[in-house]
Parts: C-alpha cells; sequence; structure tokens
C-alpha cells in the first residue's frame, strides 16, 4: 500500500489518539481532522506555530514514517527516521560498514549509468540529441573515474531549460528543484532504513557533515521524475517564484508518480523499496545488480 504524504502549514497541535494523527487547529471553527498513523508516511511540518506530541511522534517512527520540519524560508530543512525499522538491522548494518571497496564502486557504476540514461530518455522526449549521453552511460567504468557523471550532467542541465544554470541558491525553477529532491531524499532515506542501513554510510558521498550520503547516492537515478515533474509546473504556472500551497501541493506528488522498474510500473515510493532491497541484497552477496527504474521515452 502506498503510505501518503501530509503538509502542515498552518498552526495547529498535531497529537496521538486511539493510533489516529488528530489535527487541532487553533482557529477553533475549523474542523478537528484525523487520519491513521499507519497511513503515514511522510508528515511535513512548515509553520513556527505547529506543536508536535511526543506519543505521536513514537507512533509515526514506529511506523516507519519520516517526519520533515522546514525552515522560515518554507523549504525542507530536518528529517527525522526511526533508527532501528529493520528486525535484523544490526547484522544488516554490518553487511553495509563490512561491504569491499570494488564492490561499492561497482554499485557506484551501476547508479551512474542509470542516472544517465534516465536523463537521457527526459531529453529524448523532447526531441534532444542524446546519442552522445547513451555512450557515456555504456562507458561508465567501476566508480565512475572518468567523471562521466559530470559530463552528462552539464550536458543535461544545459538542454533541461532555456537559460537555466542548475544551482541550489539559484533563479526559479531551482526553488522547485529543491523542494521536489528533498520530497525524493526523504523517500529514499525511509526505505534506506526499513531495509536496515545506515544512511549516513554512502556508496559514493563521503561528506562529514552529511549525515545523508547513501541516500543521496540511491536517488540519483531517481531524479529525472522530479525534473520532468517540474518541466510540467512549469508549463502550467504563470508564477513560480515563490513556492506556493497549490505548487507545493503538486511536487508532494513525488511518491505517487509513476515509475518502470523491473519491466513493472508501480508508485516511485514502491520503487525506492524495491531498490533499497535490492542494495542490501547486493551488501549481503545475494546478488550484483542494483534495481533502478527505467525512464521510458
Amino acid at each position: 500500500m502506498i503510505k501518503r504524504t501530509l503538509y502542515f502549514g498552518n498552526p495547529c497541535y498535531l497529537h496521538k489518539k486511539q493510533n489516529q494523527l488528530v489535527v487541532d487547529f487553533r482557529d477553533e471553527e475549523k474542523e478537528v481532522k484525523s487520519v491513521s498513523i499507519e497511513d503515514v508516511g511522510i508528515a511535513i511540518l512548515d509553520n513556527a506555530q505547529i506543536t508536535i506530541s511526543q506519543a505521536l511522534l513514537t507512533a509515526l517512527m514506529g511506523n516507519n514514517a519520516v517526519v520533515i520540519s522546514c525552515d522560515a524560508q518554507h523549504l525542507p530543512f530536518a528529517l527525522m527516521l526511526p533508527t532501528a525499522a529493520n528486525h535484523t538491522f544490526t547484522e544488516k548494518i554490518r553487511y553495509q560498514l563490512n561491504s569491499s571497496l570494488p564492490l561499492r564502486k561497482n554499485l557506484w557504476q551501476q547508479t551512474v549509468a542509470a542516472k544517465i540514461r534516465n536523463q537521457a530518455s527526459l531529453l529524448k522526449s523532447w526531441g534532444v540529441y542524446t546519442e552522445n549521453m547513451m555512450y557515456w552511460a555504456a562507458s561508465v567504468k567501476s566508480g565512475d573515474p572518468d567523471n562521466y557523471e559530470a559530463r552528462a550532467a552539464a550536458y543535461y542541465w544545459d538542454k533541461y531549460f532555456e537559460g537555466f544554470r542548475r544551482h541550489r541558491f539559484g533563479k526559479p525553477p531551482n526553488n522547485l528543484l529543491n523542494y521536489g529532491y528533498a520530497i525524493l531524499r526523504a523517500v529514499v532515506a525511509r526505505s534506506l532504513v526499513v531495509s536496515g542501513m545506515l544512511t549516513a554510510v554512502g556508496i559514493h558521498h563521503r561528506n562529514k557533515y552529511n549525515p545523508y550520503c547513501l541516500a543521496d547516492d540511491i536517488m540519483e537515478p531517481y531524479r529525472p521524475w522530479v525534473d520532468r515533474l517540474v518541466l510540467e509546473i512549469c508549463e502550467e504556472e504563470d508564477e513560480i517564484e515563490n513556492l506556493t500551497p497549490d505548487l507545493k501541493r503538486k511536487l508532494l506528488s513525488v511518491p505517487t508518480l509513476n515509475i518502470m522498474i523491473d519491466k513493472q510500473k508501480s508508485p516511485l515510493m514502491v520503487g525506492v523499496q524495491r531498490t533499497t532491497a535490492s542494495l542490501m541484497q547486493c551488501f549481503e552477496g545475494k546478488t550484483k545488480k542494483m534495481l533502478y527504474p527505467e525512464m521510458k521515452v
């Protein structure tokens, strides 16, 4: 079952009652609302006047939900995850920590190749020349020593949007991409924890200040789905300078976007669960192949 993504942008009190997430609004005229805790996959808190009870937080973590706290600019800032969502958590962490360097390099090779292929598919759907990208994807070696990921990224972003430069603090639609990627990162981090892994220990990313290195690794081939969604939003909306509630609502659909993985159609959140499960099987020595989605033209 696909989990729900809940967004809270108004002052309210969130608490638990009979296994329900209950929303009490400070405006007494608003009706009290509730939703089953077991249906929640992601809860986004985007107001400084939101209060949440410890009982509710514990219940959400117990059901492998993710809680995202937004900053003053209304961008996702902090992420809360359960620390041990898998029943054999300690054993699986040992597999992850004891994984060999050749294995991690091979996993990164698969990740980069899948990302480039999906970027190429998105560009090809607009009639952009992508034979060079397909060549780069086929040429990626273990660990990507030739940095084909960067070559492909430079070409991809140059063709993505007329006059566009991808930068975290750049002009729109960078703001939409940042928000969409934050949602995607939360989905991936949740699935990694459920599969029994530490999000801080990446196969490629190694920033000592980043507690989500592995999530940033594994989300790479999924980014083009966010990119496509942002382009669709830009075609529909005249104003994208500010992240309005309507824009956020559209970006919150990221977990439910349709993808094709292992020749099967599924929501993105379900596909990510299959990807992280295959990663753990690689760490355990049961397989050598990661399951990544394929974007179809």
